[in-house]
């Protein structure tokens, strides 16, 4: 199995989906051991000293002005996990809590937290044990961090409230722990303040997104090349020499893949008449200026994540001077932006791929495809309401692109007086990422039966690929109407497991 070792430096995005989505090992550097044991040094020298420090001798928010003494500090630290345990609603993915635990522990092992390394070592024993806390849909603001989330995975580590063992049975954290040998932490001055203050649900959610992302803005090049082939559309819109007069990287790499898919065509360029087609329709002719706008949102984003994934997100923070000092990196708006700006950019992906289906199906705009792709229209209706189901999703689409982070709510009685909403960006980013996948997947299901309607002419090499692959998948070709909720279901599945990229390089070679 992969193993991920953490040091004080960050990680990477790929360590990130290896720990949360293929159950990769963890295991913590030399380096960070070092760090952890020097940075608890200085929070152990500063706890003994009367004067008070925030997190490690006071209370938290807007209690902070109390002194906490010595024999209930022990107890303080376990309070703000129990307290701060407040989430409700559904639960979260399985994923999405191992990302938030180790984007945690990353933070953690900088060095710059002040905790044990044996607490970040249970960390990465629960993670490694494949043991998974409950964790809620509504308890973070994106501000002070992803509290509720993140304690509810502290509470965890106290052996309290309720997790998921490496079988899927949620059962009580303490004999899932005792199960594995795992030893409840007994928390000490500032640990649970470290384990509770960071943007690190936000952050998982959006490395994830990316990473699906990638796949599916590959995928819509490629339907957008097959409806284009479909519709007899011209491919030399996409010719370099227009794309490199308007520089703008993502536009470029839509138009290539876009033309690797298409080389080779007999459909491109021919009409149902003889007179000849000057332009296509925008949703077409355009596909390159959409995808790679939104290809060049990803690339900001990806830049936040890095960032992000380098970053040491606590407060207080331990300098190496041996300074305690509260700050506000917590604040998860940097974040927030990236996941909206990418909620935006899905739903005008989603909306210009149901426009080409929409085409695909309407007889007046078809250029002699049957009127929704029917076997014999009147007696069947084709895809019209794998249309209808599209455009419910791209409706969605839209209402899920208002900004989450535009809004802010006040909260601990006005010293948090200004959130970011990050968590909320993140969890509807989720749902947006699932919405496109399904829409890639009805223009590919349309985009494929219209390809096998135009007997007589030869699609590209890469089409037929796809064609072949998809058959071989599940996603049934033109025939009389049948039961469809499978058929697009199996369409979603192979967008969405990158079978649709993998057939089309086969041919191509890697797509950008």
């Amino acid at each position: 199995m992969h193993t991920v070792v953490v040091g004080t430096a960050g990680v990477t995005a790929t360590d990130v989906v290896a720990v949360a989505r293929r159950g990769a090992r963890i295991e913590l550097s030399e380096e960070a051991v070092a760090a952890l044991t020097a940075a608890r040094g200085i929070v152990d020298a500063l706890a003994a000293k009367p004067d008070p420090v925030y997190g490690v001798s006071t209370g938290f928010g807007a209690l902070a002005s109390r002194h906490i003494s010595p024999e209930l500090r022990a107890q303080l630290q376990r309070n703000i996990v129990r307290s701060h345990a407040a989430g409700m609603g559904p639960r979260v993915e399985r994923e999405v809590v191992r990302a938030l635990m180790f984007l945690r522990l990353k933070t953690v092992c900088s060095g710059h937290t002040g905790v044990r390394p044996e607490v970040a070592q249970t960390m990465a024993d629960v993670l490694n044990a494949g043991i998974t806390p409950v964790v809620h849909e509504y308890g973070s603001l994106g501000c002070s961090g992803d509290l509720a989330p993140l304690s509810h995975c502290a509470l965890t580590l106290l052996g309290e409230g309720d997790a998921e063992g490496p079988d899927g049975v949620v059962r009580p954290a303490g004999e899932l722990l005792a199960e594995h040998g795992i030893a409840p932490v007994e928390l000490r001055e500032k640990e649970g303040l470290a384990l509770l203050n960071g943007t690190d649900g936000m952050l998982g959610m959006l490395v994830m997104a990316l990473d699906d992302l990638d796949n599916l803005y590959k995928a819509a090049d490629v339907t957008a090349a097959l409806t284009l082939e479909a519709l007899l559309g011209t491919d030399r819109v996409l010719a370099p020499e227009l794309h490199a007069i308007r520089p703008h990287p993502g536009q470029a790499a839509a138009a290539a893949n876009m033309a690797a898919v298409l080389a080779g065509s007999g459909l491109t360029g021919h009409h149902q008449d003889d007179a000849p087609r000057v332009q296509d329709a925008y949703s077409v002719r355009c596909a390159p200026q959409v995808a790679g706008a939104g290809r060049d949102t990803m690339a900001h984003a990806r830049l936040v994540a890095e960032r992000e994934l380098a970053a040491a997100v606590d407060n207080p923070v331990v300098l190496p001077d041996g300074r305690v000092e509260s700050n506000g990196n917590f604040h998860g708006a940097p974040v927030a932006y990236v996941l909206d700006f990418l909620a935006i950019a899905a739903a005008d992906l989603g909306s210009i791929t149901e426009r080409r289906t929409d085409r695909l199906l309407d007889k007046n705009r078809s250029h002699g495809l049957p009127p929704f792709l029917a076997d014999d229209a009147g007696v069947d209706s084709g895809l019209m309401i794998a249309q209808y189901t599209q455009a419910a999703l791209v409706s969605e689409m839209k209402r899920l692109a208002v900004p989450a982070s535009a809004d802010s709510i006040p909260s601990s009685a006005m010293q948090e007086d200004h959130v970011s909403m990050g968590w909320s960006a993140a969890r509807k980013l989720r749902t947006a990422v699932d919405n496109l996948a399904r829409i890639v997947a009805v223009e590919l299901y349309a985009a494929t039966r219209g390809i096998e309607l135009r007997e007589g002419l030869e699609a590209a090499p890469a089409s037929r690929a796809v064609i072949a692959a998809a058959r071989q998948a599940g996603v049934e070709g033109p025939g009389p109407d049948r039961f469809l909720a499978p058929d697009l279901a199996a369409a979603d599945a192979f967008v969405r497991s990158g079978a649709l990229v993998t057939a089309v390089e086969t041919v191509t070679g890697p797509l950008a």
